[in-house]
């Protein structure tokens, strides 16, 4: 009863906040993205050892100069990031087209005709959440979006709601297997954030990633090989603030004919390229090297 209660008061809570956001214009919620980020970054300074540690064992060889530069300026990208996924609830399919385009969605498009199902990866990168409202409005698929349920049931309830409001059903990642087995039938895209560290590091592919040994999800080469759904990697760019185009490319066409780890070797060489060239873009405050284990690959 008070757990539900506790909820329920969160829930206002939040709801409180995402009206007051939705009716800021995106120059206001710029002016108070930057005042968050330096609450973040000087007040807070929210996950600044691990962010700092993150950026120590890459090979990026920065002096502290700009390693204290590259986090201020991720402090900005993640107060960004946090404030557009609000204003999410209250865009417009106009809005949401114009600031999140995707440039070449005529590469899906092919597929679509074929009747193919299409696994698309990304990093967490610049706004990754806008994903799930633009993927609907740019392509014809059934589009799946996977992630991680919050754990008060009634914000993620709402949560769900804004993200799937132009045609994006979210599934949760512990039945990653069952969802794609129940939408074999149409042609489906589904969505895939693959650079966080994984749960399971005895099934994790090891690869070289930054400098550093390191650990990825097996899930989307194990679903693409398992399918033979052709992988796309979605490159997110920031042309300023409020402004995203994301640029698709085929990372494997035939996955069962591919070696095993390529698919995966393939999306962290891209993923690393991005980040060489737009490192603050990245969210360097999650842990992605707390495992320590030798290659395997």
């Amino acid at each position: 009863m008070i757990k539900s209660i506790q909820q329920f008061l969160s829930k206002l809570a939040f709801l409180f906040v995402v009206g007051l956001i939705a009716i800021l214009p995106f120059p206001v919620l710029y002016g108070l993205s930057s005042f968050m980020a330096w609450l973040f970054g000087s007040v807070i300074k929210y996950r600044h050892k691990v962010i700092y540690n993150n950026l120590s064992q890459t090979d990026l060889n920065l002096d502290e100069t700009q390693k204290e530069k590259l986090i201020s300026e991720f402090y900005r990208n993640l107060s960004d990031m946090l404030l557009e996924g609000l204003k999410s609830f209250s865009m417009s399919r106009k809005s949401v087209m114009k600031r999140h385009k995707v440039l070449n969605p005529e590469l899906l498009d092919q597929y679509y005709k074929n009747n193919q199902s299409v696994i698309l990866v990304t990093g967490h990168t610049a706004n990754w959440e806008w994903g799930s409202l633009s993927a609907g409005l740019f392509s014809d698929f059934n589009v799946i979006a996977f992630y991680s349920p919050l754990r008060n049931k009634q914000i993620d309830k709402l949560l769900r709601w804004s993200r799937s409001r132009f045609g994006t059903t979210l599934c949760p990642t512990k039945g990653t297997t069952n969802t794609f087995e129940a939408n074999q039938n149409q042609p489906t895209l589904y969505l895939m954030a693959a650079d966080q560290s994984p749960a399971r590091v005895v099934s994790a592919h090891w690869l070289q990633f930054l400098g550093r040994p390191t650990a990825f999800l097996h899930g989307p080469e194990k679903h693409a090989r398992r399918n033979n759904y052709p992988v796309v990697f979605a490159e997110i760019i920031r042309v300023k603030r409020g402004y995203y185009e994301l640029t698709l490319k085929t990372l494997e066409e035939q996955p069962i004919e591919s070696e095993p780890v390529s698919i995966t070797r393939k999306y962290a060489l891209e993923l690393e390229k991005y980040i060489r060239k737009h490192p603050s873009n990245w969210l360097w405050s999650h842990r992605r090297w707390k495992h320590k284990l030798k290659m395997d690959n």
